[in-house]
């Protein structure tokens, strides 16, 4: 298949790229085991995201909520500290997502994961509350206010799924909601509440609920959270979930509903909408996750999920995590972008193109549903283009584009991430699916993680230059043209080097 794009550079097309705002993480305790900040450190190297969101904020082995013999409570943010410090050297600000429930101010005993977090609400709603101004009364003395007031804070996590919060209560979650909103902004008005961080099946009715409540009661919210998964139920086998892509257009014409269900409100209009988590698949041992299918699938939603939304965080940026347990291999379909042992598996590279569509004084001249490309402050053009498909077809994609480039000399880059050219899993697949890698399969996995970089030079025309690729299926390409006047040293022949 072949496709043609002419760019005219006096177009300015809508793109807004929230890539690399936020990405999220398992539970929060797991930010103090070294692999783990070894795959955070990789992630922000590369990608550099700004926000981090996670549950578990709460759950006792973060130790954050105690009490003497007597029953007074008492808050220890020892591991706290060490958590925030750790992602502040990283660059990021955490999305604080508050939950899940303490188990000695929990009204029931009913836990979610390997991990047990408890779901039940407070039995003291008193005592819920007093953490929370605690917590945050902490946070700005030891970071500053002035930072603190700008994290955003999310009230508890999917609670229209009975499995996150007890019977998947509605009317008891929105009082948990206002209790927790007043008190935040009883510590400080500036900081920005939201929620009801819904997911799948029952979004549009409880964000219509909760919009409504919201109205009802004069809340000034800050903003509206949710999740965005594309895949259908999981066929379960052994240790692994099997999935359907969904059509990605039925999964962009649903996030609108909640643009479309905000408006409603002329005191809402406009709120800002935060995807607090998206990925394919909603389970973390679906095998899709590693693949090149996924790169190109993810790559699709980047350069949609802005249209209605301020920002979309990526779940999560690596594979320490445990909500079904301790991983048996390294490549067990976790929703990480980094796979254990630090291997980057093909989606982490889709967030590297994209970001670099972020350079600063870019904007965007083209987009359609397989290629974005923008326009760089010195005239020069840089793009990403995916060959997504949900099922394979064997389609490959012949891409030639038209670059309106000044007269002169250019080097045209492409960064290619395909079956072919990146993919860690087939290389682990033929290595024999070892569970435990040793060091050379380790060292052999992480060069066959790197795209493939290629280069050509080219002599800009009266119609430009032109840029060809081939896109192979599930293949995700960047390409950038980069003026390069050639300035040899004296004597310097490349032609003679190389015997041409």
């Amino acid at each position: 298949m072949q496709k043609r794009i002419v760019v005219n550079a006096e177009n300015r097309i809508p793109f807004h790229n929230a890539a690399d705002d936020c990405i999220g993480t398992g539970r929060m305790g797991l930010a103090l085991t070294k692999e783990y900040l070894e795959q955070l450190k990789l992630v922000q190297e590369y990608i550099g995201f700004s926000h981090i969101r996670g549950h578990g904020l709460f759950c006792d082995d973060m130790a954050i909520y105690q009490e003497a013999e007597d029953g007074t409570a008492e808050y220890n943010f020892t591991y706290l500290d060490r958590v925030m410090d750790s992602y502040r050297e990283l660059g990021l600000a955490p999305f604080l997502e508050l939950g899940f429930m303490p188990e000695k101010m929990a009204s029931g005993r009913q836990t979610v994961f390997y991990w047990k977090g408890n779901v039940t609400p407070p039995k003291d709603y008193a005592r819920w509350t007093d953490m929370v101004k605690a917590l945050l009364v902490h946070l700005c003395e030891r970071y500053g206010r002035s930072e603190v007031v700008t994290w955003p804070v999310e009230v508890w996590n999917e609670p229209n799924l009975c499995g996150f919060w007890e019977n998947a209560d509605m009317q008891e979650y929105f009082r948990l909601f206002t209790e927790t909103f007043k008190a935040v902004k009883s510590v400080d008005e500036r900081f920005r509440v939201g929620g009801p961080a819904v997911c799948g099946g029952t979004d549009e009715i409880w964000i219509s609920a909760f919009m409504e409540y919201c109205h009802a009661q004069k809340l000034p919210l800050d903003f509206v959270t949710r999740h965005h998964y594309t895949t259908d139920v999981p066929e379960h086998v052994g240790h692994y979930g099997y999935v359907n892509l969904s059509e990605p257009e039925d999964g962009f014409a649903n996030l609108h509903t909640t643009r479309e269900i905000i408006d409603r409100y002329p005191e809402y209009r406009g709120l800002p909408i935060h995807i607090t988590e998206f990925n394919t698949s909603y389970i973390p041992n679906c095998p899709t996750h590693d693949t090149n299918q996924n790169a190109a699938y993810i790559a699709q939603q980047l350069s949609r999920l802005g249209d209605d939304n301020e920002t979309y965080s990526y779940w999560t940026f690596g594979d320490v995590f445990e909500e079904q347990g301790v991983p048996f291999t390294p490549f067990h379909g976790g929703f990480g972008l980094v796979a254990n042992g630090g291997i980057p598996k093909p989606t982490f590279w889709t967030f590297v193109f994209f970001k670099k569509l972020k350079e600063k004084g870019c904007v965007c001249v083209y987009r359609d549903e397989d290629c974005v490309i923008m326009q760089k402050k010195d005239g020069t053009f840089c793009g990403v283009a995916w060959n997504q498909n949900r099922e394979r077809t064997g389609r490959e994609l012949d891409v030639s584009i038209c670059l309106p480039c000044i007269g002169g000399r250019y080097c045209v880059l492409t960064k290619t991430v395909d079956e072919e050219t990146c993919n860690p899993l087939k290389l682990w697949h033929d290595l024999g699916e070892p569970a435990s890698l040793s060091e050379e399969q380790l060292a052999l996995l992480k060069e066959a993680a790197v795209p493939m970089t290629a280069s050509c030079t080219a002599e800009a025309g009266d119609a430009g230059v032109e840029v060809t690729f081939r896109l192979q299926e599930f293949g995700v390409v960047y390409f950038e043209c980069i003026r390069a006047e050639r300035k040899p040293d004296r004597g310097y022949s490349y032609e003679r080097a190389i015997r041409n």
